[in-house]
């Protein structure tokens, strides 16, 4: 009889997402530990994209179950291992490998790799150990730079590119803002040394590296460039850019001769218009709760934009993902496939590269149990049946009376 050696048997093993969070808030110092927190003003939307998937039920099978799950799918043209996407966030001073070792992690376990415009590795750098790499960019600066950066990410063989618009100026959080330096001098060292003494194991990782936490950005700027903006000075950048217009989205879209995705859609009639400019995908997403508080969860309002735009463009969503059942909820309910965050920095801060891959690895399991519980074969046989929904918890928000009134006229 073959031998299953369970995972659980590896002390460095982390059973569950919640897990990999316990030791990275161990691990990393608080200042940094809260800036991946983040969420805005009473944290509303921030505890709320979690809580609502507890609020989802299955519908469970007993019998006639498949013996193996398949959970591969295709995203953009990309073929995934499951529908997972890692989505882009600035890791600065979580770890020392930074992006780099998250998209190694990526391409292991077969998702790609978004990476931020405000990352702390340059996009070559990722692309080179990964060739599933989407860049996300923001409206940022001139048109010119804006083409520079498109510039720079297909030299480097980006595959897709992510436009971030879910983000505001929100400033305040009840728990209070982490206190995070402009950039890392001798300073800033002094200053924050004692949080670096509470974590030898973080101080340590740096140490080996030889190199200090890098707060700059450097995919805002051609490769080379004399100085490279720090994360709140090309934060500063993004203030003063006047905020896009639909007119200005559909021209940065027509700069990609590829597979475009929009991300931080929350209304019906916001979809219909990337639908209109030509975007290859949308992503449902309150930027994790780090934007305009009191916006509901992703999952509650990815229901009715599935159902308006879901057989013109592929849906994501981006928001509270925690476990396998979560993404299969996600997908259950409309979604092409799912984009984490926090989850996969929690790996990260807790294990480096081998802490990503747990997570992805956590999450592939989660997915395959439930398939294996709801009898499906493929997670391409989901159907909203599967899952239990309460009364009132969709939202349904930007609904056009125009369109809805052509679509009932036609035959």
């Amino acid at each position: 009889m073959k031998r299953i050696r369970s995972p659980w048997a590896r002390p460095e093993w982390m059973e569950t997402v919640a897990e990999a969070q316990r030791r990275a808030k161990k691990r990393l110092p608080p200042s940094v530990y809260s800036a991946l927190i983040a969420g805005s003003e009473r944290g509303t939307s921030y505890d709320d994209n979690q809580s609502a998937f507890g609020e989802l039920g299955f519908a469970p099978r007993v019998a006639d179950h498949a013996a193996t799950r398949d959970l591969a799918t295709t995203v953009l043209g990309q073929q995934l291992s499951m529908p997972v996407i890692i989505s882009p966030t600035g890791v600065q001073a979580v770890h020392p490998d930074g992006e780099v070792a998250v998209a190694r992690a990526a391409a292991a376990r077969g998702v790609p790799m978004g990476l931020s415009s405000f990352a702390s590795k340059p996009i070559e750098d990722v692309t080179a150990v990964h060739g599933q790499t989407l860049f996300q960019v923001y409206w940022l600066g001139s048109r010119a730079d804006m083409v520079a950066r498109l510039d720079r990410a297909r030299a480097a063989g980006a595959v897709g590119v992510i436009l971030t618009l879910d983000w505001s100026f929100s400033y305040g959080r009840d728990w209070g803002s982490p206190a995070i330096p402009e950039r890392m001098n001798l300073a800033a060292m002094v200053k924050f040394a004692p949080e670096g003494l509470r974590r030898p194991a973080w101080l340590l990782d740096f140490a080996r590296s030889g190199r200090i936490p890098d707060l700059t950005t450097p995919n805002i700027v051609p490769p080379g460039a004399p100085q490279t903006p720090t994360f709140f000075g090309a934060y500063g950048m993004w203030q003063q850019t006047p905020p896009p217009t639909w007119e200005d989205i559909a021209w940065l879209r027509r700069q990609w001769d590829g597979p475009f995705v929009l991300k931080g859609i929350s209304r019906v009639d916001d979809a219909q218009r990337a639908v209109d400019a030509g975007f290859s995908a949308i992503s449902v997403s309150n930027h994790g709760g780090n934007n305009l508080d009191g916006t509901p969860a992703a999952i509650r309002m990815l229901p009715a934009i599935a159902e308006a735009v879901g057989d013109e463009i592929e849906v994501l969503l981006d928001g509270g993902i925690r476990r396998g059942s979560d993404v299969v909820k996600a997908v259950a309910l409309g979604a092409r496939a799912v984009m984490i965050g926090r989850a996969y920095l929690w790996g990260l801060a807790a294990g480096g590269q081998a802490g990503v891959e747990n997570v992805l690895d956590v999450l592939r399991m989660g997915m395959d149990s439930t398939l294996l519980g709801l009898g499906k074969a493929s997670v391409h046989d989901l159907s909203p049946a599967d899952v239990v929904v309460p009364d009132g918890f969709t939202r349904t928000l930007g609904v056009d009376p125009a369109r809805t009134l052509t679509a009932v006229a036609m035959p």
